[in-house]
C-alpha cells in the first residue's frame, strides 16, 4: 500500500509484470482512494501493469486497490476497445439494467447486481487531460463495477444480506485455505 513517504504508487513491487490481485475479505478492499496528482511515467507504467495483470487474470476491468494502491487508478478493456480512468466521476446515469457480475478479488463468484444502464463519465487520461466516455450496457457495468472499487465499495454491497454473508463466509473460508473446491471458472471477470 502507499504512502505519502513512499510516493503516490510505491509500495507493492511494481517492476514485474503482474501484480497481486488482492481477495476478499483483506481491508484494503475496502478502503476509499487517493486522486492522482502526478501524471508521470511511474503512472504510466502502474496503468501498464493493471492492464497486464487484468489480462492474465481473463477479466475485463481492474481498479488499484485491487492490487493493493489506494489512488484512482482503473483499467477497463472489452470488444479490443482500452479505458484508462484516473481520478472518474460519473456525470449522468440513465435506465437500469440487471446481470451477472464478477471480480477478479472474488474468484469464482457471481451474482446478479442493478446498475444503470447508460453512463457519462468524466476522467483524466495519462496525461492529465480530461476525457468524457458515454458507455452503455456491459461498458456501463464495466465502469461503474470498477469505480465503486474507487470508493471502497464491492459487488456484493449490491446483494440481500443473506446472499452477502453467503458468500463472506464462502471467502473467508478461501483465505483460511480451508476451501477444498476450486471456484468454477468463468470468462471474462472484472
Amino acid at each position: 500500500m502507499s504512502g505519502p513517504a513512499e510516493g503516490p504508487l510505491r509500495g507493492r513491487e511494481l517492476l514485474g509484470i503482474e501484480l497481486d490481485i488482492l481477495r476478499y475479505p483483506d481491508p484494503i478492499l475496502k478502503k476509499p482512494t487517493e486522486p492522482v496528482t502526478a501524471f508521470d511515467d511511474e503512472l504510466a507504467g502502474f496503468v501498464e501493469k493493471l492492464y497486464a495483470s487484468m489480462r492474465v487474470h481473463d477479466g475485463v476491468g481492474l481498479a488499484a486497490p485491487q492490487v493493493g494502491v489506494l489512488r484512482k487508478v482503473a483499467v477497463v478493456e472489452y470488444e479490443g476497445k482500452s479505458y484508462t480512468l484516473i481520478n472518474p466521476r460519473v456525470l449522468e446515469k440513465r435506465g437500469e439494467q440487471e446481470a451477472e457480475e464478477g471480480c477478479l478479488s472474488f474468484p469464482g463468484i457471481y451474482a446478479l447486481v442493478k446498475r444503470p444502464e447508460w453512463v457519462k463519465v468524466e476522467t483524466q487520461d495519462l496525461k492529465g487531460q480530461t476525457r468524457v466516455y458515454e458507455a452503455e450496457g456491459f461498458v456501463a457495468r464495466a465502469f461503474l463495477h470498477e469505480m465503486d472499487h474507487l470508493d471502497g465499495h464491492l459487488f456484493i454491497d449490491y446483494l440481500s444480506p443473506l446472499k452477502r454473508g453467503a458468500i463472506r463466509k464462502k471467502m473467508t473460508k478461501q483465505a483460511r485455505g480451508t476451501s477444498m473446491a476450486e471456484p468454477a471458472r468463468r470468462p471474462r471477470r472484472r
